[in-house]
């Protein structure tokens, strides 16, 4: 990119200042991706080492290659690490589909992530959150324009380790994390990053600012503060049919009230979130942790509904059974409850990754299961004599279980055979696999253990904003916006029904939001103390020239002593150039040499002639 660089600026400190950058159009932007492949193809014709890919010094990714690519994206260089993601998952889908070319692929889906890193690296601080929060399209194969996507929510999606453990890409999450920078929400339902403090009101009433309740922070403290108000109302509402033994007391309990309130508004803050996701992001948005809420949305309704039709039931058998069931479905819910706040780290991390893994145990187990099952079916019904089929089903669980009842089999060698086969095969082969598995597994996630849990960070902060909701009334005070702000949206005029929003939510979150303002003023202030407690300690920025060649003060100058006798810029020349990998310079010192050569063998031939 030499003609958009002064000759006074090093090819490998190319910023991306150096080129004007615009909003490619769905069409535009499918053309550069077509492009980034073509030239990580030929960066790339053949299979390499993808840690030799992901080294800071890499021998392939190397400056003169970042500025290439930076290149080739013409005017459209804050679309580039968006673009390179995009080739990624492309090359990935490849990888996944083409065994054969798996590892040629899936080096070049690194390289696309690493060259995606170290371009936002490069990028000045005033325009890294427009690269990172600007939504792009792309011109899909059957014509339709993809969903609006930012390089950040791509990258979560696509689970870009790489990129989002570098320092940028957790600036920006920090920042929307601690609620430095929020959302602007704009026509089109696109959203912007801006500064917080340049928007805010610095009064009394604009510290009480409602959308602060959506800073990923915050909402993250007041979402555990009714979830365990939550876990406090089920766990009385189990103990109703202790407390309510008599027939004569069939009626809800108030904590069931409580409790099957509070699962309505989760329920429908967890179909609205769906909605919201499909709707204006995409389905790989979807994660683990989606399953379970809706699995856990999907019990309750079950237990409310079987709890309803017992009320409503004739006769005292049938809403007893009906009572019964309605509380063994709720039993089930309490590992979900658990398990659904994400909260523990790296432990979380390991165990969504065993559970997706072990895909591989149960597709084997089925398949074994089927033809096992109905091979003792078939014995079973041999003798005239058929049990429930629920039997067969329960001795092969307690046998991949490791509680084998060969009992059942004693009156039939054939049946007795297939059993031990059956317990063989899933105890001492299967499980087997399934150790493997979650050992991989958790090999994986340990020994990249810092990059995981950053991805896994940034997945969270931002899953708490994606879904454009201007106004949040975290569960179950959505219920008040569903009876008395939605019907309203209509009728009202966009500034009277922010103004309504603003109104109610100050006045139902009074007390959250006061604390909220209180810390930040606290935080905020210019006062000594506050700083030295809450403020990072900041000596100055390392680079100065002043910290650099330091001048000594009055009275060792006086004696005629000094620092900075070597001034700094002689004193690394002996350093080696750290941002090269070996090889590099090895190749340039050898190169030099030669270009040393040449010139003293034309002045031979000179001299000679």
């Amino acid at each position: 990119m030499s003609h958009y660089l002064r000759d006074e600026i090093p090819e490998d400190q190319t910023s991306l200042l150096s080129v004007k950058s615009v909003t490619p159009s769905p069409g535009t932007a499918t053309k550069l991706v077509r492009r980034l492949r073509a030239l990580t193809l030929k960066l790339l014709p053949l299979e390499v080492d993808p840690n030799t890919v992901k080294e800071p010094t890499s021998r392939i990714i190397t400056p003169e290659v970042i500025n290439a690519y930076i290149a080739a994206a013409g005017d459209f260089v804050e679309a580039l690490p968006y673009c390179l993601l995009r080739a990624r998952r492309e090359f990935m889908w490849e990888a996944n589909h083409n065994p054969a070319d798996y590892g040629e692929n899936f080096g070049r889906a690194i390289a696309c992530e690493v060259i995606a890193r170290k371009i936002i690296h490069q990028a000045p601080s005033d325009r890294l959150k427009s690269i990172m929060s600007t939504r792009f399209q792309i011109q899909e194969t059957d014509g339709d324009v993809s969903e609006m996507t930012s390089a950040l929510e791509l990258a979560i999606d696509s689970h870009c380790t790489i990129f989002l453990s570098s320092t940028e890409a957790q600036d920006v999450i920090n920042a929307l994390w601690y609620g430095q920078w929020v959302q602007q929400y704009n026509p089109g339902h696109d959203i912007d990053f801006v500064e917080y403090e340049k928007h805010r009101s610095h009064t009394l009433w604009g510290h009480l600012d409602p959308m602060r309740l959506s800073v990923p922070r915050y909402q993250n403290i007041f979402r555990i503060l009714i979830w365990f108000f939550f876990l406090l109302t089920y766990s009385q509402a189990v103990r109703e049919p202790l407390e309510r033994l008599d027939p004569h007391h069939p009626n809800l309990d108030e904590w069931e009230y409580v409790l099957y309130f509070m699962a309505f508004s989760f329920t429908l803050e967890d179909v609205h979130k769906l909605y919201q996701l499909l709707r204006f992001v995409t389905w790989r948005a979807f994660g683990f942790w989606n399953v379970i809420a809706v699995l856990t949305d999907c019990l309750l309704v079950t237990a409310f509904v079987l709890r309803i039709s017992g009320l409503l039931a004739t006769g005292d058998e049938p809403s007893a059974n009906l009572r019964l069931w309605s509380f063994q479905v709720l039993s089930f819910v309490a590992p979900l409850i658990w398990t659904s706040e994400n909260y523990v780290g790296m432990m979380q991390i390991c165990v969504a990754r065993m559970l997706q893994e072990s895909g591989i145990f149960f597709a084997l187990l089925s398949v074994l299961g089927l033809g096992f099952a109905q091979g003792l079916y078939a014995l079973d019904m041999a003798d005239g004599q058929i049990e429930h089929t629920s039997s067969v089903i329960n001795v092969m669980i307690q046998s991949l279980l490791q509680s084998p009842d060969f009992s059942k089999f004693d009156v039939s060698t054939t049946g007795l055979t297939l059993y031990y086969l059956w317990t063989a095969v899933t105890v001492i082969i299967l499980l087997n696999v399934l150790i493997s598995l979650f050992s991989s597994a958790y090999e994986d996630v340990i020994d990249d253990a810092e990059p995981e849990y950053l991805a896994f960070f940034a997945g969270k902060t931002v899953g708490m904003i994606r879904a454009p909701d201007e106004y949040l009334y975290p569960a179950p005070f959505n219920i008040i916006e569903l009876l008395f702000l939605a019907p309203l949206e209509s009728c009202l005029s966009r500034q009277v029904y922010a103004t309504y929003n603003r109104f109610v939510m100050r006045v139902v979150f009074i007390v959250p939001l006061t604390i909220i303002a209180l810390y930040e003023s606290a935080n905020g202030s210019n006062s000594r103390w506050v700083q030295e407690w809450f403020g990072p300690e900041d000596d100055g920025d390392d680079d100065d020239p002043r910290h650099q060649d330091p001048e000594v003060s009055t009275e060792d100058a006086e004696q005629g002593l000094a620092i900075s006798r070597v001034k700094f810029d002689e004193l690394v020349k002996a350093f080696p150039n750290t941002m090269q990998s070996s090889e590099t310079s090895i190749l340039r010192e050898i190169q030099e040499l030669k270009d040393r050569m040449d010139i003293i063998m034309k002045k031979i031939e000179e001299k000679s002639g």
